[in-house]
């Protein structure tokens, strides 16, 4: 086995990281972000809504079951970069085609292990978000690789919903692949289909997936789409999708998607970036938070039922409860630290949530939001 070249990650503070090279050779920067779940990894690295980030796996094994083939959330990754405790040479699991450090290497995702990801973690916590560079690039001095890293972008104000949107339009009528996880959540009798459009801020797959199994034909748009081609398809429901990047940063998109709710009284359901163009369509800002949301095990309180969700969750950014007009109600709250995870107009039929019903991968406990926006729409 080809021996793994040395690795280092610089964060902007000036700390340097001495480790091993996980997967492809090169440099990558982002902004750092812990996630907390124990599995998932493929579907964690595939999403779209890491584009410009680099993922940090608190759990300290990493790569144990290799990479499944279908189980990708879009067709490349979207992080920038993975660092993890250990990662996992071989893979054990009959479904993998390959090993994750095969996988990074044959995308071109640069990653390293064998470095501290609890100081690692608790140094986001203690000081936030933070930008960092990888590098497998042996003669750079550290205080070169710090300046690298110094230079490249931060997330705010940046529109990464461009690089990310599919470029076309698209009918999409693909189920779940396998019959590995629990199905309970979704109706497998008879019903009438429901013509909606999907817009595509960096959708994941299994987000269709569940949206096609709920009843729905689906027609999936590009960010930048028009509102008025989005009505000429003849949807009865406006779906938006999660994403990466600013959302402040997207006001085509909330343009957009104003027309569609109060020029044409489009029923829309949000989630996660969707949740937060929303939000701004109905009055309210967005902020940064100091180190987001990732993982898989969130509690989420319904304030309507008053049930508790254990949720997965991917984001920087936030609603500002603040800003949000009386119009407007909280429906869902984060039990961590009674950020929004949930809204709805008192009136008008559009509503979304910041966490992720669709898991891929989490827990199921809020799948049942697709049910809800069916029922909404065969009223």
């Amino acid at each position: 086995m080809k021996k793994r070249a040395d690795a280092r990650l610089v964060l902007e503070d000036g700390t340097v990281l001495l480790g091993r090279s996980a997967g492809a050779e090169g440099e990558a920067t982002g902004e750092l972000v812990f996630n907390t779940a124990l599995s998932g990894y493929q579907e964690i690295l595939t999403d779209p809504s890491y584009h410009g980030q680099v993922i940090l796996m608190t759990y300290p094994l990493i790569g144990n079951y290799g990479i499944a083939p279908g189980d990708d959330e879009s067709g490349r990754p979207g992080a920038a970069g993975l660092v993890v405790r250990e990662m996992s040479r071989i893979a054990s699991n009959y479904r993998a085609g390959t090993s994750l450090p095969a996988y990074l290497r044959d995308q071109g995702v640069v990653a390293i292990d064998q470095v501290d990801t609890r100081f690692l973690t608790r140094k986001v916590r203690t000081g936030g978000a933070m930008r960092v560079l990888l590098s497998t690039d042996t003669e750079a001095s550290d205080e070169e690789l710090v300046a690298r890293c110094k230079k490249s972008p931060s997330l705010e104000g940046r529109d990464l919903v461009q690089e990310v949107t599919r470029k076309e339009e698209q009918n999409w009528d693909q189920g779940f692949l396998t019959d590995l996880d629990p199905r309970e959540e979704f109706s497998h009798s008879p019903r009438p289909r429901i013509p909606i459009v999907a817009v595509d801020c960096g959708i994941k797959r299994n987000i269709l997936r569940c949206l096609v199994e709920t009843g729905f034909d689906i027609r999936v748009v590009p960010a930048h789409t028009k509102a008025e081609d989005i009505l000429s398809t003849g949807p009865k429901g406006i779906f938006l999708s999660n994403g990466p990047g600013d959302p402040s940063a997207v006001p085509y998109l909330v343009e957009t998607v104003r027309k569609l709710i109060f020029d044409h009284s489009m029923t829309t359901f949000g989630i996660c970036l969707g949740h937060q163009i929303l939000a701004q369509v109905l009055g309210a800002k967005t902020f940064k938070m100091k180190f987001g949301h990732h993982g898989g095990n969130h509690p989420v309180r319904d304030l309507r039922s008053g049930r508790i969700h254990i949720t997965s969750q991917n984001h920087s950014f936030a609603v500002d409860p603040d800003t949000l007009p009386d119009s407007v109600e909280i429906t869902h709250l984060n039990l961590n630290d009674q950020s929004i995870e949930g809204i709805a107009h008192r009136e008008l039929p559009v509503w979304s949530v910041q966490h992720h019903p669709e898991a891929s991968p989490g827990p199921h406990d809020a799948m049942g939001l697709f049910q809800a926006f069916y029922e909404r729409l065969s009223q």
